[in-house]
């Protein structure tokens, strides 16, 4: 589905130039679940940014389904950290945001958009603002308004890091669910070796330098297998993806 070829990107801080990728290649699956975990400044987001359009590559090129991305396509949703919320919009309006602005017919993305609160346990607060939600709520609502807009390719740039552990494992089986039943294209930025193991498919292990190295490619056949996070093979792939880390200096505060 997506092609990054022979790629570099590069950004200028004062008077010299940082390389941040060189001559980088990578390919994603259709309905693949792909993570990258990293140290903070190793690119990650970076490469979220590229995929989206938002940023284009110094060199080379990136494709979905063939097409060159020039720019920001209507098939891709963007969850970040921050939520992106309005806050002086209801529930209900910050779900329907990204089909309003697309000027979707009231009559036509009501029902859409009922559905996709009900689905995530939104409904007694639809009429609610932000600042009336929990952090798991407010996570639910950006991603409501992301799977509305009916995406092939969902990146999430560390969406679950600021939520407590409970909710946090409770959003990653909504997350599994919803990669499972859509057979979305997904890619995660994650600081967090069991999310990684829990929600990816493919992961890539990704290290601090310039320009930024890929050290290690992870196959996770059992991924949304279920009990999975009670398996032996779970602990083995979550001491692996800990022994990348270690070995490229990673900090303990991002472990």
């Amino acid at each position: 589905m997506i092609e990054v070829s022979h790629c570099d990107f590069i950004y200028n801080q004062g008077k010299s130039q940082v390389k941040v990728y060189d001559d980088f290649n990578l390919t994603i699956e259709r309905g693949e679940s792909l993570v990258l975990i990293g140290p903070s400044g190793c690119g990650k987001s970076t490469l979220l940014y590229l995929l989206s359009g938002l940023l284009k590559p110094t060199v080379g090129k990136i494709k979905i389904f063939g097409e060159s991305v020039k720019g920001t396509r209507q098939k891709t949703a963007f969850i970040l950290q921050e939520y992106g919320l309005f806050p002086w919009l209801t529930v209900e309006q910050n779900v329907s945001l990204g089909l309003r602005v697309r000027h979707t017919v009231k009559r036509s993305y009501k029902p859409l958009v009922e559905e996709m609160i009900r689905k995530m346990g939104l409904g007694e607060v639809k009429h609610n603002f932000p600042s009336q939600l929990s952090g798991g709520q407010r996570q639910r609502v950006a991603l409501a308004r992301a799977l509305t807009l009916q995406p092939d390719l969902l990146l999430m740039d560390e969406p679950l890091s600021a939520l407590d552990a409970l909710t946090r494992e409770r959003l990653q089986g909504l997350l599994l669910e919803i990669w499972q039943e859509q057979k979305l294209t997904t890619v995660l930025v994650t600081h967090s070796i069991e999310e990684a193991v829990f929600l990816g498919s493919r992961i890539l292990v990704l290290l601090d330098g310039r320009p930024t190295k890929v050290v290690g490619e992870i196959t996770n056949p059992l991924v949304g297998k279920p009990g999975y996070r009670q398996t032996e093979e779970f602990f083995q792939k979550t001491s692996y993806v800990r022994s990348l880390l270690e070995r490229g200096g990673l900090d303990e505060s991002a472990r």
